[in-house]
Order: C-alpha cells, then structure tokens, then sequence
C-alpha cells in the first residue's frame, strides 16, 4: 500500500489521536499486514454478534456496533503505518484489499443470517464486492481509483452502525425490522454504487482510450 493516489480520502487520518496512535504503531513490531489482518477478526466478531441479535438484541447490538467501529480504524491504522510509517511489504497490495471483501461478507451475511433472511445478506455481500470490484477494474485500466458513493465501504459500515443504535430504541419501522430495512437498502445502494461507477469508468475510457 504504498501508492498514494490509490488511498480513500479519510478525513480522520489527520486527526491527531489517529496520527499518534499510528507513529505508536510503525514504531513497534507491529506490521500493517497484520493490522489488516486483525480487521478481519473484528468484522467475524461484529457478524457473530448481529446473529445472535436476532435483530434487536440491545447488547449483541452494541457489540456488532463496536466490531464495526474496530474493523474501520483497523482499516485507517494499517494504510498509515504502511506509507506514513514506512513499513509497506511487498504483499500488502493483497492484505490492504482481500480482508476488506472478506470482512463486507462477514458483517452482511452474519445480519443477514440473524434476521433470518440470509439471501438479502448474501445479496447484500454480493453488491458490496461488486463495488469494490468495479474501482479495481477501473485502476486496473490505468484509471484513478473510484471510491464515490453514495454506498462505497464508509458508508455502509455508517450506515449498519447507525441501523444498529437505531434498532436497540426502534426495532420495527412501520412494521417492518429496522436492521432489515437497513439491509435491503444497503443491498441496493451498493448495487446502485457499482453501476454508477461503472457508467464513469466507461465514460473515462471512452474520453480517454488507452494507445493500444
């Protein structure tokens, strides 16, 4: 992860806690690899925790809310210490990339299954790989890295987390489970996400062929 222009715009990278928890980091044994690594074990644990919720379980909803949370700094931590920290590895291409797909399955399929509606979460999880997909199809054609919305990885990791609170006070919105709304809406924005990104990526080449 050492390209620069291919990092997502976080605002809370310069965030001073944020910075000095990473200089704490690449000074230790620590390597960003494993950091990303570790993001995987948090998103296991928030899925876990969002089945046994069943959807409305306050305390399991806290703690998918938090496994959430750890999942997203892991994913702020292990880019810093790679390129601010000096300590980017030669597969970290792969580690920066592979626990974000795996973690997206994790935490949408874990809801899905505790909602006893596991084909909106594989659905879901199959929109979500889709859109990161599509951004890597489109670096891939030599093109800057697409991480626009309205439903790239922050927002639906905001938008589970705020479904998660929401659900402890309201389970049920108009008779329907909150969490389930939040799915089904999840699913399709994502989808929605990957071809609106795919429209800008064909557009890009066609305004600009490559020299084959």
């Amino acid at each position: 992860m050492s390209d620069l222009n291919n990092r997502r715009p976080i605002a809370s990278r310069s965030a001073k806690p944020i910075q000095t928890l990473a200089r704490r980091l690449a000074k230790s044994n620590v390597t960003p690899n494993q950091i990303s690594q570790v993001s995987i074990g948090f998103a296991v644990f928030a899925g876990l925790m969002f089945f046994l919720s069943g959807g409305a379980q306050w305390v399991f909803l806290i703690l998918a809310a938090l496994g959430i949370q750890g999942r997203l700094m892991c994913n702020l931590l292990d880019g810093m210490v790679a390129v601010e920290g000096g300590k980017a590895e030669a597969d970290g291409p792969f580690w920066n990339e592979a626990p974000d797909r795996y973690a997206d399955i994790a935490v949408l399929v874990g809801l899905g299954y505790g909602l006893a509606a596991p084909g909106l979460g594989w659905a879901a999880a199959c929109a979500a790989v889709l859109v990161a997909y599509t951004r890597e199809l489109g670096t891939a054609q030599g093109l800057d890295p697409d991480f626009s919305g309205p439903f790239a990885k922050q927002h639906r990791m905001a938008a589970l987390t705020g479904a998660a609170v929401l659900a402890i006070f309201l389970p049920q919105i108009v008779g329907f489970a909150t969490l389930k709304i939040a799915l089904l809406i999840i699913a399709v924005g994502s989808l929605f996400t990957a071809l609106k990104r795919s429209w800008r990526m064909i557009e890009e080449l066609r305004n600009d062929p490559l020299d084959l």
